[in-house]
């Protein structure tokens, strides 16, 4: 760049055109963003947009902020042209519209949330073929036990199984009728016997319901 771009009119005009632009924009920008969005169209250096921000702002023409090493430009709001009736209305419409266009965003975000939420505990289309196979060979296993069954040859008969509890009750029966008598047998034998009862039944060999956790059902 020549040093007749560098000179006061070249700076009277960056400034001009940086002032302009951040009105229109009415957002905060760097010296670094306002020269990369500027240099191309009106062919402003870097040094030219630093030091026309910097007299902008000296001038109290437009807003500066520091942040740590650096600086935000930005338009004086108090500067800026108010708006009319008119255009504050289509503003007041267009953010209804926004607004709306928002809420049935949200409203489809939501749903497809929940149809990702259900598919995601159903099974993949894979996963029913497998669990479909495993529940034929279940069946198939199941209908093959069911055959045996049926068809085996040594099946207890009524009558057979009526003769198994009549033969239980006698035992039963004897068992509740004989015990008495044996323990009274027993009773009489230890009287005259020097050693303790468990001992004698170690010796001679007898065994209680007790050692083995039998107990009589009740009579029926």
């Amino acid at each position: 760049m020549s040093k007749g771009r560098e000179g006061p009119a070249a700076g009277g005009a960056a400034a001009a055109v940086l002032l302009r632009y951040l009105q229109e924009q009415n957002r905060p920008y760097s010296a670094q963003d306002a020269f990369g969005n500027l240099q191309r169209e009106h062919g402003l250096g870097k040094a030219a947009v630093v030091k026309a921000l910097e007299q902008l702002a000296q001038q109290g023409r437009i807003r500066e902020k520091a942040y740590g090493k650096q600086k935000i430009y930005f338009a004086d709001q108090e500067q800026l042209p108010a708006a009319s009736d008119a255009e504050l209305r289509g503003l007041d419409g267009e953010i209804a519209a926004l607004s709306a266009q928002v809420q049935a965003l949200q409203q489809g975000c939501r749903q497809l949330e929940a149809e990702l939420r259900e598919l995601s505990g159903s099974m993949t289309t894979p996963e029913m073929a497998r669990e479909v196979e495993e529940l034929r060979k279940d069946c198939a296993g199941y209908a093959d036990k069911l055959e045996r069954i049926k068809s085996a040859t040594n099946h207890v008969t009524p009558e057979e199984k009526e003769k198994v509890k009549r033969g239980l009750g006698l035992s039963r029966a004897g068992g509740r009728h004989t015990k008495p008598v044996a323990t009274e047998l027993l009773d009489a034998i230890l009287e005259g016997y020097p050693k303790s009862k468990k001992q004698f039944f170690e010796e001679v060999g007898i065994e209680t319901d007790e050692d083995h956790n039998v107990t009589l059902p009740a009579a029926v």
